[in-house]
């Protein structure tokens, strides 16, 4: 478990009591070797904190699908993190989508986080479902749910999709995805959490229960995080933009600005009662980190790393026929239906046979 210091919330709150705060991490697959190597030092930082799973994104138009496949497999075999894929409607007919769930599932991933996607043009381009494929995210998690009985995670716009119509609408969509069998969503990313609280009083008076986890984005670079905001239909508060103007060539007062606005974000939010976040970390561990701290997490002991001697390879089918290996899934299906303390025991034995 890991371990959790007494922590103050806030200047107004005081101590957050025994609240239990859970996170998860998104991740993106890199595109060369240096985002490679940034990418599993930011993996390396923050599997310690022992996430609820760490999420990996398909990309527009799922453009990155092989390099996110090879990013699962990877973190299947090295680490032990839970892993949640990504998975979009784009680019796709229905038979192939399902293929790549049943690959997953005999891999040993038993999250998937279904998304629509974005179309192949990105920002700007008007959606049409791919032919044969799924229509959008609740057609998506229906075939999903006939396939296997993994979790299923969907996203939720506290601001409304850029595509959607109307706010009724939007949430018209997500009591589908609900419905055909979501079990969390997880929200776009917002920096006014008035935002947030206004859209759950709306999806409650719904009568849909599901957790709705906040998107947290960490605002390494405020210009790129306005561009992120301008696409996907997330306003930017006029205090925030003050808070880093003039700071393009002062990278050091930025960072020091950026971890201050995450810190008075999410302190609130604890603050208002929530114990879930989704941080997009966008592959750079030190401001998660430090939000994490905050929150009262700490490293757990235990080595990120675990090599189990015999595993057995699953293969994941890609585009044209390409496959990726994936070690150890028996094993960590195995170990995934454990109870901690069987999970302990059964991760000595495997370190012991590794010796041998």
């Amino acid at each position: 478990m890991v371990q959790q210091a007494q922590f103050h919330a806030s200047r107004s709150a005081g101590v957050a009591g025994q609240c239990r705060i859970r996170v998860s991490f998104e991740f993106f697959p890199p595109k060369t070797e240096e985002m490679d190597k940034t990418l599993w030092e930011s993996v390396q930082r923050l599997a310690p904190l022992a996430p609820s799973f760490v999420s990996v994104t398909y990309g527009a138009g799922g453009s990155t699908r092989e390099r996110t496949h090879a990013t699962v497999k990877r973190i299947l075999a090295e680490t032990a993190l839970v892993p949640a894929a990504h998975l979009t409607c784009v680019a796709a007919k229905c038979a192939e989508i399902d293929a790549v769930v049943r690959a997953y599932c005999e891999a040993g991933v038993g999250h998937i986080v279904a998304l629509r996607g974005d179309p192949p043009g990105g920002a700007g381009e008007r959606y049409a479902p791919h032919p044969g494929g799924y229509a959008n995210a609740a057609a998506l998690v229906a075939g999903i749910r006939k396939i296997a009985a993994v979790e299923i995670s969907v996203a939720a716009y506290p601001e409304k999709h850029p595509d959607s119509s109307t706010v009724e609408a939007d949430l018209d969509m997500l009591q589908a995805k609900v419905d055909a069998g979501a079990d969390r969503a997880m929200t776009q990313f917002f920096f006014d959490n008035d935002h947030y609280f206004r859209y759950l009083d709306r999806v409650r008076a719904r009568g849909i229960d599901i957790p709705i986890v906040p998107g947290i984005l960490p605002v390494q670079n405020f210009k790129q995080a306005k561009t992120f905001a301008e696409r996907c239909g997330a306003s930017v508060p006029r205090w925030l933009a003050e808070r880093f103007d003039g700071l393009d060539d002062d990278p050091a007062t930025r960072k020091l600005i950026a971890a201050a606005v995450a810190a008075e974000q999410v302190l609130d939010l604890v603050d208002r009662g929530v114990s879930d976040f989704h941080f997009y970390t966008m592959n750079r561990a030190d401001l998660v980190y430090a939000i994490c701290h905050l929150l009262g997490l700490r490293p757990h002991a235990a080595p990120m790393r675990t090599f189990i001697r015999g595993a057995s390879v699953a293969l994941l089918p890609l585009p044209a026929g390409e496959r990726v290996g994936v070690r150890g899934f028996g094993r960590k299906m195995e170990r995934n239906s454990l109870n901690e303390r069987e999970r302990q025991s059964f991760d000595s034995e495997a370190v012991a046979q590794e010796s041998n």
